[in-house]
């Protein structure tokens, strides 16, 4: 549901005619579709910038948050992050996982044992005892049986910066064709239409369309300030600091 808002023009608006999209694929795999060329340009995590070559990235559009973002969380049945000892990591997600990283290593000061896992809450929690859940299962999780921590609400309370879960990124090769969509454009289309994008968005959980348009709203952000880049590249720094890449390249932006 996150990055609705950033697609519906080129499925339903403006700019249908403009792409051929593909979606309905998680995180990850829209990044190696990046990687292998098999798209000229992704909405991928934003740790694949400094994992794949010869990429850039669009600048000002964004899916982030400031506060918390509730489709990316931890959820566990310990009272405090401090007492987990194994963590499942959604396979899915790399940005995600690369961040419950850092934040463990960086600001709790150790490390649990990580295990990949397909993104089953059930599954997951049978072979850990903390869970990583990104998306729209993440905020379905029963608050009554798990205790959630929310990945970006903790970012900000370490860092005191908003945190960019994922960009849309182009590969070099296709620089020449990317200028003539307007992904910002897209963007605004988006967010002035809400109530049609929620309307036409596949209903996954149980929300109402106003927790829905709040969600949208409130919890995430799809333009990217100065907070937000400063949060940017304290990860992209911190992920280095932890060996999670292996030297944190400068964002080279489209145009």
């Amino acid at each position: 549901m996150n990055t609705a808002p950033l697609i519906w023009s080129f499925t339903h608006g403006s700019q249908r005619h403009s792409v051929e999209l593909f979606t309905d694929t998680a995180p990850a795999r829209c990044a190696e579709m990046l990687a292998h060329g098999e798209v000229d340009a992704a909405l991928v995590p934003v740790i694949e910038y400094q994992r794949i070559d010869d990429i850039s990235i669009v600048p000002a559009v964004c899916v982030g948050s400031k506060t918390a973002v509730r489709s990316v969380v931890l959820a566990t049945r310990k009272n405090n992050l401090k007492k987990i000892e194994r963590v499942a990591l959604d396979e899915s997600s790399r940005t995600s996982a690369a961040l419950v990283k850092i934040i463990f290593r960086e600001f709790l000061g150790f490390e649990p044992e990580w295990k990949t896992a397909a993104p089953d809450l059930h599954s997951m929690m049978q072979q850990a005892d903390a869970a990583l859940i990104i998306g729209d299962p993440a905020m379905t999780i029963p608050r009554d049986q798990f205790r959630v921590f929310d990945l970006a609400a903790l970012w900000h309370e370490f860092t005191g910066f908003g945190f960019v879960f994922a960009m849309w990124m182009v590969r070099n090769q296709s620089r020449k064709k990317i200028p003539a969509i307007d992904f910002a454009g897209a963007r605004d289309e988006g967010l002035a239409n809400l109530d049609q994008v929620i309307a036409t968005y596949p209903h996954q959980i149980p929300f109402s369309d106003a927790e829905m348009k709040q969600y949208l709203s409130e919890n995430i952000l799809f333009r990217i300030d100065e907070d937000m880049r400063k949060g940017l590249a304290r990860y992209f720094e911190l992920a280095q600091t932890h060996g999670l890449i292996e030297v944190a390249k400068q964002p080279q932006l489209l145009g």
